[in-house]
């Protein structure tokens, strides 16, 4: 590793911190994940970091982390102050990666199989970092999210996702295109109280699950253009529908619970 970096105003360190910023991540093509879990989740999905940065004389957890990276991963030495100002956590961090973005912008050739979720204009990171990890965990192929949704590759929406970003494949594109591109998949709209309840949709086949954001819910051209309509049914007297993330993880759900 390098001489430690203690200055909070050192060059390296306000180039990290900029990449909190997403019109600097797009610039840059770079996206940073905090803490040890989020390393050790990169490196199981075989996502090599361009560059770490470690406080000096790592906890054991950390320096075998450390001793995974390949030998063209750059290592810099930073104190937890400096680490601190770079990062996005309250608390800090003893460990911060820089990643290259991957392209998001066309579906893979090789798609995986499972069900398909699209995400219209998700605008809260936290909410499409949850949806990564539910995603992940229930073994969907793909993620599409719709050009004005939130950013997967924030330190928000990253850390929400507990590392899924790494391994989960994701695609940026409309309703329509995305569609168009997945091939025959059978669109199921999720809008709160409308349509049949979704423990009784039929849910062989490829499945999209379309979901929108919580107060705009999906635009009618969307809805219009999904074969089916469902929701997940609440309690009378209780919140008038759930959050997009819960309801992408009970659609993941009930998916892998008809197919079990």
């Amino acid at each position: 590793m390098s001489d430690a970096i203690t200055s909070t105003h050192n060059p390296r360190i306000r180039t990290l911190r900029k990449l909190r910023d997403r019109r600097h991540r797009e610039e840059s093509g770079l996206f940073m994940a905090e803490g040890e879990d989020m390393l050790e989740a990169a490196l199981r999905h075989g996502a090599v970091p361009r560059s770490v940065f470690a406080v000096p004389d790592p906890p054991p957890q950390l320096e075998a982390l450390m001793a995974r990276l390949p030998a063209h991963t750059e290592r810099v030495t930073a104190s937890a102050d400096a680490l601190a100002v770079a990062g996005s956590l309250g608390s800090g961090s003893r460990v911060i990666g820089v990643w290259e973005m991957p392209d998001i912008e066309s579906v893979p050739a090789a798609q995986e199989p499972g069900p398909v979720l699209y995400l219209h204009d998700v605008a809260d990171p936290g909410n499409v970092g949850t949806v990564l990890r539910a995603a992940r965990a229930f073994g969907a192929g793909l993620v599409l999210l719709s050009p004005r949704a939130a950013d997967p590759f924030g330190p928000k929406a990253v850390r929400a996702g507990m590392g899924a970003v790494f391994g989960q494949p994701l695609v940026r594109a409309d309703f329509e295109s995305g569609c168009a591109r997945l091939g025959d998949h059978r669109a199921i709209a999720l809008v709160p109280g409308a349509g049949r309840p979704l423990r009784d949709v039929e849910l062989e086949g490829a499945v999209l699950f379309a979901l929108g954001a919580e107060r705009a819910g999906l635009p009618e051209a969307v809805v219009a253009a999904c074969e089916e309509i469902a929701h997940v049914p609440v309690d009378r007297g209780g919140a008038d529908s759930l959050n997009v993330a819960m309801t992408a993880t009970l659609c993941l759900y009930e998916y892998r619970a008809s197919h079990a």
